[in-house]
């Protein structure tokens, strides 16, 4: 499933093909709702979380979920496709020349603007990848979790903060040299702010693309296991976690409960990104 620095990185290169263009077709297959109608102008396209959103002039905007299966690609019109027109979720084709096609995305569905956005959007907590966040609106989505909830757990639900995915999640948790298995009930205050601000962070120094780093020389523990802590050289662990067991990376020799002794400092936090990623499709989602 793609994080929320991906979706925030491709509605920003879609946005200059799309927005404020007039909108000559629209196909989608599987659509949920009203359809948009050619000859409207395409007002704009914005990442909300893991949801990239459409809006047209006529008061509908477009929503789509990628999942674990979907992807967002851009083509010049009259392009070859690199997915199967059988994956085809919707093709948005502009005057300008420039057609935006989703593949194979499970959520796709039209709202109007005037009567409100759907509960997966409008449920959501602040977005991460934004330049700023209310940190405060965090800790109280937070405080209202059950306190048997596990930390890895609290940072992958989007209605607390939205954009952090299963790499940051184990990530995030490396930085702060924190048990991702420690239930919110052991987590201050003071912790609660630290972490879900290196997440911002993190997601931040990661939105220009090129292959994602949390700390040098790449991500720490993610994808990793058996392999030796960069911080303190024990074997990296992965394991189930969750409702939807979804792997967790840490090192359990440096990533200790808070009430435990502290571990040693702290990994960087990078503040730029760089390198090229090798992509599938113009919006890279692999």
């Amino acid at each position: 499933m793609p994080e929320g620095d991906s979706l925030f990185r491709a509605a920003a290169r879609m946005r200059p093909a799309l927005e404020g263009r007039t909108l000559v077709r629209f196909e989608a297959p599987t659509l949920r709702g009203e359809r948009p109608r050619p000859g409207e102008r395409i007002e704009g396209v914005e990442a909300r979380g893991k949801h990239l959103l459409v809006h047209f002039a006529g008061g509908l905007s477009l929503r789509t979920h990628l999942r674990m299966t979907g992807s967002w690609h851009l083509y010049r019109s009259g392009k070859r496709w690199r997915r199967p027109r059988g994956q085809l979720r919707v093709a948005i084709d502009a005057d300008n020349g420039w057609q935006a096609v989703c593949f194979a995305a499970p959520d796709v569905e039209t709202y109007r603007r005037d009567a409100g956005e759907p509960r997966p959007v409008a449920a959501l907590g602040p977005d991460l990848c934004r330049p700023e966040i209310d940190l405060d609106a965090v800790l109280a989505r937070l405080s209202a979790a059950p306190p048997s909830t596990e930390l890895a757990e609290a940072l992958l639900d989007q209605r607390i903060a939205a954009g952090v995915g299963n790499v940051y999640k184990s990530e995030v948790c490396f930085a702060c040299a924190v048990d991702p298995f420690t239930p919110l009930r052991d987590v201050d205050e003071a912790l609660r702010r630290r972490l879900w601000t290196v997440a911002h962070r993190l997601l931040r120094a990661n939105l220009g693309g090129g292959p994602r780093v949390t700390h040098a020389g790449g991500v720490a523990v993610y994808g990793k296991p058996g392999r030796a802590c960069p911080r303190c050289g024990v074997a990296i662990r992965v394991r189930r976690q969750g409702d939807q067991a979804r792997q967790t990376f840490w090192c359990p020799g440096c990533q200790l409960p808070p009430k435990a002794p502290a571990g040693s400092a702290d990994s960087p936090v990078p503040v730029a990104n760089s390198g090229e990623e090798p992509e599938e499709s113009p919006l890279g989602f692999l």
